[in-house]
């Protein structure tokens, strides 16, 4: 694992070398929009709103609670990898990040849980492409705020696309005796 760890940490190095300047406050805001999953929360909740949307919002808000359960609440503790900055020597974080454990990326995590069910189910195939353009920005602003291994970042995509997987696999046969009732169009 020193390998790796030595492989990441030279990365992030990298990218705080050459990349940081100027957008900095954007990329710190964007990647706090992603804090406890708000921006995909508030955009599943968009998505319940209306008919033609509806079915992505429910499976995208399922998704999004497969993320949490994986990462947050049994990942993260399971693996319990400390944050980048604790052990490679000169990298800086641009914000501040209270969870301690940084295996694998909830942030990425739920991006790519919300933008794998949305690829599934919006109605119109530029929405979807919109959500994972989206959610690739969110695990980029997680190596350049410094507070991710890319290693926790790739987890995060793993566990999210599988999790937006099952959620579009659990919610098909509950469609079917739900989805009338519930004002949710099927495919």
């Amino acid at each position: 694992m020193e390998w790796l760890t030595s492989l990441d940490g030279g990365i992030l190095l990298w990218i705080q070398e050459n990349l940081r300047g100027a957008l900095d406050p954007l990329v710190c805001w964007y990647t706090h929009l992603g804090d406890h999953g708000l921006l995909w929360i508030v955009l599943t909740a968009a998505l319940l709103l209306f008919p033609r949307t509806r079915r992505a919002g429910v499976v995208s808000a399922l998704a999004l609670l497969l993320s949490l359960l994986c990462t947050n609440v049994v990942l993260k503790h399971l693996v319990a990898r400390p944050r980048p900055w604790l052990d490679v020597a000169g990298l800086i974080p641009l914000v501040d990040e209270p969870d301690p454990n940084s295996f694998p990326s909830g942030h990425t995590s739920a991006a790519l849980a919300a933008a794998c069910a949305w690829w599934s189910t919006l109605p119109r195939r530029w929405m979807a492409a919109l959500g994972l353009a989206l959610a690739a920005a969110m695990a980029l602003s997680r190596l350049y705020v410094g507070v991710h291994y890319p290693s926790d970042v790739l987890a995060g995509v793993l566990v999210g696309l599988f999790c937006g997987w099952a959620a579009c696999r659990l919610w098909r046969p509950a469609e079917r005796r739900l989805g009338g009732r519930l004002g949710i169009r099927g495919e």
